[in-house]
């Protein structure tokens, strides 16, 4: 699986001085839900799982600037509760962000952290903030998790009004494929709130606190799978009408009415979308019956999915544009423009106007005429006797005449050489981490059949930036043996939809690898499809071809793969193809 985005969040402002919506839009919580300065453990249905409770244990007594096995360094306490405490720090080996708990190890929940922990960090599914240590040393226990800077809070954008109906839709569609890829590994969250869900710059949603959640505040159930899908259920509800499903007020929203038990969204808000509130009011706990659908409930993060999925496209809105101005005429004459002209007065100003030059009526005028007109003659005369004497030329040639000058004048043309499939002495994966290094032999094998097939990547549009170990892309490199004139390539694609481009090294290089090491540029960087042929008129001297992949096909859902059949480097070079 790739490597995880670095970044991270996970953990929030325990102050109650600030509003809900001012601490949820830091986008920074633990995973330890903090509402009105207090854990906000009421607002969830009793069955989404039962709280053990824990012998008091003192959070460790650490500072600002402590250090965590000498890479660690602790910047700000976030939350420090029921025995924990959780922490901003500085990764100082790889200069990031990183959120750390901390917990004493004799507290009685430190081993099934610890564990929660290592099991969440062994899924390494980027929809999720992912651990990236857990260890016991020196009396403590500490997990250390990813930061994101760019992420939103799902509080924090209810703050501000529900969702649109697609942007509820996205929400659904990844939380409950990402749910559905933890349960297949036996993971559950059951701590699924707003302050759970985080929205990063680029409209994908993330989830934290898988399994540790839960581990932190002694959470368990019986029925996981039914408590997080209900939970996901939950969220879509009130993504849909900025209302929480149950009667308690929870994250910075107003629950339901008391006393009148589950309503549908429609009966909360008006113009909710019909398909979405049926979905969610099928996730909730009511057997999903509602007034307009007897559709059965959903009662899995999967059937929840699938259900998603078997949802009418929901297209995003159209995006919104300013009218320009309404056209204003103004008066643009030399001496009034932009001056304010008086009722009765013309614009135009009384100058006289200038009579146009005289004709060439003088004794040199009619010289120059008369000139003119004389090289008019001559070049008729001369453009006739060409175009006689070619004509007869060609009268000549057809009667048996030898024409030498138009043969002589095609022999003096040269042929361009044709071009053809060059020899390739060897290939490899390009990128700081090759990818399948020993399927690469199968994009020269001659048969279409085999290919280098890149692994799954998830989110981000399949673009690799936002991976260190991939910003440079994927790809493979072909070795000519030797320099040689090429002219074109004929790239047979895994499937349509990658984003290529096809570059050349410089004649003297020997081992490049980054992809400024390829400086000529054979085919422009796009979207293409299964083939991928170019040819040029030029040819470049080079010994390296690389065929650079920045971007994967979709293969349905959330997951993007690519690759590559079979490659041919065409070229005018003396090698045959082998």
């Amino acid at each position: 699986m790739a490597e995880r985005s670095t970044a991270a969040v996970d953990v929030a402002d325990n102050s109650g001085d600030e509003p809900l919506a001012a601490q949820a839009a830091q986008a920074t919580a633990d995973g330890v839900d903090i509402q009105n300065g207090r854990a906000a453990d009421g607002p969830m249905p009793e069955k989404d799982g039962e709280r053990s409770s824990a012998a008091p244990a003192a959070a460790p007594e650490l500072h600002s600037g402590h250090k965590l096995a000498r890479r660690y360094r602790l910047e700000e306490c976030v939350t420090r509760l029921d025995g924990f405490s959780s922490w901003r720090a500085m990764d100082e080996k790889l200069r990031r962000a990183v959120g750390v708990h901390l917990l004493p190890a004799d507290h009685p929940r430190a081993r099934s952290v610890l564990a929660a922990a290592r099991s969440s960090a062994l899924l390494g599914d980027p929809r999720f903030v992912q651990v990236l240590d857990a260890v016991e040393e020196n009396d403590l226990v500490y997990v250390v998790h990813e930061w994101l800077p760019d992420a939103t809070e799902l509080t924090a954008l209810l703050a501000a009004g529900p969702l649109e109906p697609h942007e509820a839709y996205q929400l659904v569609h990844q939380v409950s494929q990402a749910m559905t890829a933890a349960h297949r590994e036996g993971l559950a969250h059951l701590r699924l709130t707003p302050s759970a869900i985080l929205r990063t710059s680029t409209g994908q949603y993330r989830i934290r606190g898988l399994a540790v959640n839960a581990a932190l505040r002694g959470i368990t159930s019986d029925t996981p799978q039914r408590a997080d899908t209900e939970a996901i259920g939950a969220l879509l509800y009130a993504a849909l009408t900025q209302r929480w499903p149950y009667e308690n007020d929870a994250y910075g929203l107003t629950g339901l009415p008391k006393g009148v038990g589950l309503i549908a969204p429609d009966q909360v808000r008006a113009g909710v979308h019909r398909g979405l509130g049926e979905l969610a009011m099928r996730a909730l706990a009511n057997d999903g019956a509602t007034a307009s659908s007897q559709e059965p409930a959903c009662t899995t993060p999967e059937e929840l999915a699938k259900a998603v999925a078997a949802m009418p496209r929901i297209r995003p809105p159209e995006p919104a544009f300013t009218a320009p101005p309404e056209y204003q005429q103004t008066t643009y004459q030399q001496g009034s423009y932009g001056r304010p002209v008086a009722a009765g007065v013309t614009t135009a100003q009384s100058r006289p106007v200038a009579p146009p030059p005289p004709p060439l009526q003088s004794r040199t005028g009619r010289a120059l005429k008369w000139g003119v007109a004389a090289l008019l003659i001559a070049a008729l005369g001369l453009g006739s006797w060409q175009l006689a004497d070619t004509l007869l030329g060609r009268g000549k040639g057809d009667s048996g005449g030898t024409g030498n000058s138009q043969s002589t004048t095609n022999e003096d043309k040269k042929k361009p050489k044709e071009s053809k499939p060059l020899h390739i002495a060897g290939v490899s994966v390009f990128g700081k981490e090759p990818i399948k290094p020993d399927d690469v032999d199968k994009a020269i094998d001659g048969n279409s059949d085999t290919a280098w097939i890149t692994l799954i990547f998830y989110g981000y549009g399949g673009k690799f930036g936002n991976l260190d170990k991939f910003d440079d892309g994927s790809g493979i490199v072909v070795d000519l043996g030797s320099v040689q004139e090429v002219t074109g390539v004929d790239v047979d694609m895994h499937g349509a939809g990658h984003k290529v481009e096809v570059r050349a090294a410089s004649p003297e290089a020997s081992s490049p690898h980054g992809i400024s090491d390829f400086p000529q540029e054979l085919v422009k960087l796009g979207t293409v499809g299964k083939k991928l042929q170019a040819t040029r008129d030029t040819p470049i001297k080079t010994r390296f071809v690389v065929v650079h992949i920045t971007a994967l096909p979709s293969e349905g859902g959330d997951g993007f793969r690519g690759g590559i059949n079979e490659i041919k480097i065409l070229g005018t070079g003396d090698q045959p193809a082998s």
